[in-house]
């Protein structure tokens, strides 16, 4: 193992992932599976079946006492007040001036206990700001390495539950603490795949055996383990942002589409002054997506031009095995007008590659 390798965080299933002949990559400051078989079959088996990711490498954190629920509603975005306990809510920590510190899911438990997943990178700074507001009797922790998370993703995931005895039958971002034999496991009806699917939360040192039990289930069904890699064209062709490429501190839940994660008649939210005058003067760029012509593939951060005129970056990009062609999301200059199916050009390390603009999602969501 080289010294980058040493110093990188390591999941509880790790030893599997090795036995499964996983690659790894480092992701958020974790060494985590990128893909077993290949992106290509596992991103399709999730579309078309199952498939089981190891995603242990988000973050957790949980915030408790008289009034926790009233402080995350005033702190992040979306409002804690449309869901009831046994819900949850996507949501986002944003800096006063409406830049993205992160995007997370918050499990409201109780009026005085909040569950929140971050993203891993991100956990000790929405643990920090969050502590920081906190009053007193409030406490915020983070319990990263507290729980693994497993996600179980695609049109035959309820069927794996059902053969291990976990609740299925709830509706979508709902939640339900149960059991599996005898040990705790929050069963959440939540992912980042478009496809109907959950996420596990058991207690860490249960994660690996809990990952075995779901993937011996899956693969009778035509599931199989599935990476980092398939996790990311997923979400692509989904439209979902990936914090630090469609949200960032440079890049406001306006300009990313995200809008609709804002509570908009709270009294306050973190960067509410600033994300107002945005959403009232319209945003100087928008996100959009981008449907390769030709043949190519789009990546991130390049750029995307109108008779040779730049008019924005992508901000993600990949091969859509759905759509067999390059797929890729950017972020554009409004005053361009570009509406769906404008064309584009992005350019692909000096190559030209015609593009269609869509409005995302690329493929159909089946997630409710």
């Amino acid at each position: 193992m080289d010294q980058q390798s040493s110093q990188l965080r390591q999941s509880p299933v790790r030893d599997q992932h090795v036995a499964l002949g996983a690659t790894f990559a480092p992701f958020g400051g974790w060494e985590m599976p990128v893909s077993y078989a290949g992106v290509v079959a596992e991103h399709t088996s999730v579309r078309e079946a199952v498939g089981v990711f190891d995603v242990s490498h988000l973050g957790k954190a949980a915030v408790r006492g008289p009034g926790a629920a009233e402080l995350v509603n005033r702190c992040l975005t979306n409002d804690l007040g449309r869901i009831s306990p046994g819900q949850a809510q996507y949501t986002l920590c944003c800096t006063p001036d409406g830049g993205v510190v992160d995007d997370l899911i918050a499990y409201l438990v109780s009026d005085d206990e909040v569950f929140l997943v971050p993203n891993a990178a991100n956990t000790a700074a929405v643990c920090d700001a969050l502590s920081a507001a906190a009053p007193a009797g409030v406490t915020v922790t983070d319990e990263h390495t507290g729980h693994g998370v497993l996600a179980v993703q695609g049109p035959r995931s309820a069927e794996v539950l059902a053969q291990l005895g976990l609740p299925q039958d709830m509706d979508y971002m709902a939640f339900a603490d149960a059991q599996w034999q005898g040990r705790a496991v929050r069963v959440c009806r939540t992912g980042y795949t478009g496809e109907h699917g959950y996420e596990l939360l058991p207690r860490w040192a249960d994660t690996a055996e809990l990952f075995a039990a779901l993937l011996a289930a899956a693969e009778p069904l035509g599931g199989q383990p599935c990476g980092l890699g398939a996790r990311d064209t997923l979400r692509t062709e989904m439209g979902y942002p990936l914090h630090g490429h469609e949200l960032t501190a440079d890049i406001t839940p306006v300009q990313a589409r995200a809008g609709w994660a804002v509570g908009w008649g709270k009294p306050e939210f973190w960067g509410k002054q600033a994300l107002e005058a945005e959403k009232a003067t319209g945003p100087v760029r928008r996100t959009w997506g981008l449907r390769a012509s030709g043949r190519g593939v789009p990546r991130a951060d390049m750029p995307v031009l109108v008779d040779g005129v730049l008019v924005g970056r992508t901000t993600s990009g990949t091969f859509s095995p759905t759509l067999r062609t390059g797929i890729a999301l950017a972020l554009l200059d409004t005053a361009a007008g570009l509406s769906p199916g404008s064309q584009v050009v992005v350019d692909v390390r000096g190559r030209s590659l015609p593009c269609e603009v869509v409005a995302p999602p690329f493929v159909p969501a089946h997630t409710r």
